[in-house]
């Protein structure tokens, strides 16, 4: 696939704030800043979803939220269908971790085959390979157990917050959806793959629901991790690509032109 002339959203500009951290640390060398940004957001990420589970688990579990969490959930079980038992069963599947990992490892392998440059593949390796580091570990932490209702599925060893399938979706389907608008000529896919980057994860949060695995603030804590896990990989490859592009010529700092040229190369 040809590359779009437009400015992809891994293109960092010369005034981008990626670009001004790339330049503070231009002498570190190239891969080292880009990992030491995704760590900070790791780390800040999985403390706050810690504390968000913990004060979910132990504080609010028999307040108005715990109690409306356990409502809904009790509501949503008396609702079941035979019909939609078995439609459920495969759409949260779509969030599981053998569908994940299997899409993820074929994104990762045509990114790197198609355009033969570190950044495509790079983004759908550390946004699913991150997301399930950070959500192993408040997992973990956060020891919440899930909704009192008859569970659809095997329940897995791990807290229920955060819904790791709703966050590996977003993970997924959201990376992809950038490599669509950044690599795709034909808006009709861009957008395709914006639908889908929406969707599947509602579709996913809803049926993980729908089954008794998660408490609503259990996906929404999911969406969370994976939204801004998603949004933190991002910018880390926009840094890497700067990073890249300075010690290699560009420098968007000093009143020399950028060198658009490295940065697509980068």
């Amino acid at each position: 696939m040809a590359a779009s002339k437009h400015r992809g959203p891994l293109d960092p500009g010369p005034d981008d704030r990626e670009t001004a951290l790339a330049a503070r640390w231009r002498r570190l060398r190239e891969g080292v800043p880009p990992a030491l940004y995704l760590l900070a957001c790791a780390v800040v990420l999985a403390v706050v979803l810690v504390g968000l589970g913990w004060v979910l688990a132990k504080v609010v579990h028999d307040d108005g939220i715990g109690r409306a969490d356990t409502g809904l959930s009790r509501w949503v079980a008396g609702e079941r269908t035979p019909d939609l038992n078995d439609a459920t069963e495969y759409t949260s599947e779509v969030g599981g971790t053998l569908t994940v990992t299997a899409l993820a490892v074929l994104a990762v392998a045509f990114a790197a085959l198609a355009w033969r440059r570190w950044r495509e593949p790079m983004l759908v390796a550390v946004a699913v390979a991150g997301e399930v580091a950070i959500f192993l570990l408040v997992t973990m932490l956060v020891d919440r157990e899930r909704p009192p209702v008859r569970h659809l599925d095997e329940a897995p060893p791990t807290s229920s917050f955060p819904s790791g399938h709703t966050a590996a979706t977003i993970a997924l389907w959201g990376s992809l959806a950038v490599l669509a608008n950044e690599r795709a000529r034909s808006a009709v896919v861009r957008n395709l793959f914006l639908v889908l980057a929406f969707a599947m994860p509602l579709l996913v949060a809803s049926s993980r629901l729908y089954r008794g695995m998660h408490f609503l603030t259990d996906v929404l804590g999911g969406m969370l991790l994976g939204g801004l896990w998603l949004l933190a990989t991002v910018h880390g490859i926009r840094l890497g690509v700067a990073h890249w592009a300075i010690r290699h010529g560009g420098t968007g700092t000093d009143g020399r032109p950028w060198r658009r040229s490295a940065v697509r190369h980068g």
